[in-house]
């Protein structure tokens, strides 16, 4: 696939801010429950990153890749290439799972990418060019294959200078989210997916995307909100969960400004599964607590039809509509809208 760089990215908006007086319920001292009308938070909608765990993962490279021009850097766990399942969970299945090791044609995956740009279904590649993108794949991930891995950080680097894309494949993780001092034994490929592993992939990945961070505190001190995925996200967010959550700093509470970062989910980590752990122990509201971080938790719903979904995951298989990985997506419509949304109505405090 031949892909021209452009020597300068669309220029950045600016964001604007709300005025609209707000009312809220604390639950506790750690999470508090938006209601209608709100405040916006303080951070640009064109520069945001994001970050995901397996079929979040895949959500993440999606979002990246269709709003490439407002997002700015991804990182990837456990994951494989854009476009891998091409629309069909068979596929999916037999290409980047575990099911088989048969090999994944990037040739016909870039061909689609270069399609969808051509319809104006995603945002010009050469965006790509100056975003960061870490990688990671853990040696005992018994979920996603390596080949499929493998081919995600080849597709990338047709997209992204050499020197800006980091690929972690040489740790002994399963399929799970590696931290410090939280989760269940390193290794695992079960829930909840989050595992002690002496590792700090929250702060790894958040200094590859964002840059050199401040130290993180060992307890939080800002809040989880929990909003109506509905009203924030639209129409499309039909096939989410009723309810998505956000970790707001004080210092963004109080209308400093502040950069939004998007972490998703994999397969059987939403509340529903899970509870609050993937939103609570993967470490990234401890490092936004000290570096002004918004961390955007959207959470899927499982179902057993229309759509069919029962480990509540991301749709990278087509779930939804043959839209799914593009800007066209209802998924990736719903998220964008709640980036765009957020700075004009959200609780501050």
């Amino acid at each position: 696939m031949m892909i021209k760089f452009m020597k300068n990215r669309l220029s950045k908006g600016l964001f604007a801010l709300g005025s609209v007086p707000f009312t809220m319920l604390y639950l506790n001292s750690s999470m508090v429950n938006a209601q209608s009308t709100a405040t916006g938070l303080n951070y640009d909608p064109n520069n945001v990153t994001v970050s995901g765990l397996s079929s979040g993962g895949y959500m993440a490279t999606q979002m990246h890749i269709a709003h490439s021009d407002s997002i700015n850097g991804a990182a990837i766990l456990a994951a494989g290439p854009y476009y891998c399942a091409q629309g069909n969970i068979g596929t999916a299945l037999a290409r980047c799972v575990t099911k088989t090791d048969s090999p994944i044609d990037l040739a016909l995956l870039n061909e689609k990418l270069d399609y969808y740009e051509k319809q104006g279904w995603i945002d010009a590649l050469t965006n790509l060019k100056d975003d960061n993108v870490w990688l990671l794949h853990g040696q005992q991930d018994e979920t996603v294959n390596r080949l499929a891995a493998d081919a995600l950080y080849t597709q990338y680097s047709g997209m992204v200078p050499a020197q800006n894309i980091q690929y972690i494949q040489d740790q002994p993780f399963g399929h799970q989210f590696p931290t410090d001092i939280k989760g269940t034994e390193c290794g695992l490929s079960q829930t909840p997916f989050i595992g002690q592993c002496n590792y700090d992939a929250a702060g790894k990945l958040l200094t590859h995307l964002i840059g050199p961070l401040r130290p993180k505190i060992k307890q939080t001190s800002g809040k989880i909100v929990k909003f109506d995925q509905r009203e924030y996200g639209g129409d499309d967010a039909k096939s989410l969960a009723d309810d998505g959550y956000i970790y707001i700093p004080q210092q963004c509470a109080s209308g400093d400004a502040c950069q939004l970062h998007i972490s998703f989910h994999g397969c059987k980590q939403n509340e529903d599964a899970i509870g609050m752990a993937y939103i609570q122990d993967t470490g990234l509201n401890e490092w936004a607590d000290t570096n002004r971080l918004i961390i955007l938790y959207p959470q899927t719903k499982s179902s057993i039809f229309a759509p069919l979904n029962p480990q509540g995951c991301w749709d990278w298989w087509g779930y939804t509509d043959r839209y799914y990985a593009t800007q066209k997506g209802p998924q990736i419509k719903a998220i964008h809208t709640m980036i765009n949304t957020f700075v004009h109505k959200f609780p501050k405090k």
